[in-house]
């Protein structure tokens, strides 16, 4: 089952108008999360939100939005005035421009949604925008309100639907400037070069996102079954460095040797699918294989038990009750 929309509204180019729905393409749900507890009696912590100045706890109605001035002073705005100053883009996307893909700087790329049309209606209409877009091999640029903020959305067809990608405004990207001034400036030799390019061309492979594996979070699923069968996790080693780098020739020379030591990154087959799941992360399918793993087994076993007739000398329990 798709997860909830996160926005619901019209997408507009023109005169061209269709019912759509923004959903969420990325999820973090699957990770391992934490909750805080507390130590002495296992209970989970619960905050409260107080008055910063008397201590007491103050409740929900009596909490409006306030811009701060100076240490004490606030200007206090209500939600009535909030929804004053909503824009036509709360309920629209309107497509301003389309510009090329490249001309995008990746530093103002936030997050990717999957924008489909919502209901039996518009299909036609999205497909002629989605189309359109298509044929056109440029990018979309529109404007959506989510969480009361609006938000620059970059719009490409991806298959039958259409990818959104938030972008940042220009005051939200740093100057580089700031940070690259103080980098020394270094004439690289082409013997180095060339040996560099050596130790690339070893490791070079095709983009295939199938074979990442979050080793941080394998090791918690780990430390976690460890834990819950009782067996006390070791504490590893502190990783020896290797030193200062002196010679920097002498250096790329031992790396690409040990380059051309190491196995070949795999290509991808023409024709072949990618592996569902990649070696070494068997622990993620034992106890603790992430929430959406659980609540499919927790599924898978309910369909498999056969429902339990309550006995006779319980119903008739019931029923003198």
């Amino acid at each position: 089952m798709a997860p909830r929309a996160n926005w619901k509204g019209f997408l507009r180019l023109s005169l061209v108008t269709c019912p759509v729905a923004l959903y969420p393409a990325t999820s973090d749900t699957e990770k391992v999360s934490f909750n805080q507890i507390n130590r002495k009696t296992g209970h989970r912590i619960k905050y409260a939100k107080v008055d910063a100045d008397t201590g007491e706890e103050v409740a929900s109605e009596d909490i409006v939005k306030g811009y701060k001035v100076d240490t004490d002073t606030y200007i206090e705005v209500s939600k009535e005035e909030l929804e004053d100053v909503a824009l036509e883009s709360t309920h629209t996307i309107e497509i301003d421009e389309f510009v090329p893909k490249a001309d995008i700087d990746s530093r103002y790329l936030i997050r990717p949604y999957y924008l489909v049309p919502d209901g039996k209606v518009g299909h036609d209409a999205f497909a002629v925008i989605r189309e359109t877009i298509r044929s056109m091999n440029k990018v979309a640029i529109g404007r959506v309100v989510l969480t009361n903020r609006e938000h620059i959305v970059a719009l490409e067809p991806l298959g039958q639907g259409l990818m959104g990608t938030l972008l940042r405004y220009p005051y939200e990207v740093r100057n580089e400037n700031e940070y690259f001034d103080d980098i020394q400036s270094v004439k690289v030799t082409k013997d180095m070069l060339d040996l560099a390019k050596h130790i690339v061309e070893k490791k070079s492979a095709s983009f295939e996102p199938e074979k990442f594996e979050d080793h941080y979070e394998t090791a918690l699923i780990d430390l976690i079954n460890k834990k819950r069968a009782g067996i006390r996790p070791t504490a590893k080693a502190t990783p020896k460095t290797a030193g200062n780098v002196i010679n920097l020739m002498d250096a790329l020379k031992r790396s690409l040797a040990t380059e051309r030591q190491a196995p070949a990154p795999a290509t991808k087959a023409k024709g072949k699918k990618p592996k569902k799941r990649i070696e070494g992360q068997r622990e993620m399918l034992l106890p603790i294989s992430g929430k959406r793993a659980a609540k499919e087994e927790a599924k898978a076993d309910t369909r498999a038990a056969p429902a339990k007739k309550p006995a006779r000398g319980s119903a008739r329990a019931r029923k003198a009750g």
